[in-house]
Parts: C-alpha cells; structure tokens; sequence
C-alpha cells in the first residue's frame, strides 16, 4: 500500500484533536490530583498528556491503514467501532476528572476497554499491523482503569 501523506496527517491529526478538545473541556487535571489520595503506582502527572499524545497518534495510523486497506466488507463495521471508543474515550476524562464522577468514570473505562478489545478484533481482520498498533493503547487502558477504580475506592 503506498502512504497517502496527506490523509495520513488528517487521521492522526483528528484523533489528537479528539484528546485535545476533551482536555480543553476538562480543564486542570492536574489539579485532581491534589482534592484526592493517589493509588500505588500512580505516574507523575504530567506522563498523561506525553502517553495520550502517542496513543491517540497510534489511534490516528491504525483507522488510516483500515479506511485505506483493500476492500473489505469489515471496514464499515470496524471504523464504526474505532468512531465509538473514540467518542467513549473523548467523555471519560470529561466523567472522571471535570466531574469527578469516579465510579461513573470507572463504568465509562470498562466500557471502553470492551469497545477496544472489538475494534482490535475488527481491525486483526483487516490489518494485523491496525490491530497490533491499538495494544499499547489497550494496555494503557486496563492500567488506568487500575486508576480509576483505585481512586474511587480509596476516596
């Protein structure tokens, strides 16, 4: 498959933009932190923008090797599930740290660790590579779910 540069841009660009404008609605996370005890293994506060930025780039590469695979009647299908978790991970942060919502966050993030393992299975048929690129991601997930839950029980 030859890269389509430009289109490429556009993917990754508007998954950045989904975290960007989800945190601009949020406001000061880093300020959560303060109003609540931190679980174990709890990361300085400022890897969270460095780890969402290279998630939501891998996000962007992944639909853009999808949408431009071969013809593949799973396609519609998948890039609907990516459009999903995209929009379930866009109200989390917005649930879990604008609202401070944390078991309602802790709903939201299980959900979207389901919706992701989907779309991992959706996007393995289309393109291993697509599949392999949102593990990390998934990853990240599970362990801010951890988070999450923690938080929630400890406050």
């Amino acid at each position: 498959m030859k890269i389509k540069y430009t289109e490429l841009f556009i993917f990754i660009v508007s998954a950045e933009l989904v975290g960007a404008l989800s945190a601009l609605i949020t406001g000061d996370f880093a300020g959560f932190f303060d109003r609540y005890a931190s679980p174990l293994l709890m990361p300085p506060a400022w890897l969270f923008p460095v780890v969402w930025a290279v998630l939501y780039a891998l996000m962007g590469i992944s639909a853009y090797l999808i949408y431009f695979s071969d013809g593949s009647a799973d396609k519609k299908r998948a890039l609907w599930i990516y459009a999903a978790q995209l929009a379930l991970n866009f109200s989390w942060s917005i649930v879990f740290f604008k609202y401070e919502k944390l078991w309602a966050g802790a709903a939201v993030i299980i959900l979207l660790i389901v919706l992701v393992m989907l779309m991992i299975t959706a996007f393995k048929k289309i393109s291993p590579t697509a599949a392999w690129l949102n593990v990390p991601y998934l990853l990240w997930l599970i362990f801010a779910a951890y988070l999450n839950i923690a938080t929630a029980v400890i406050n």
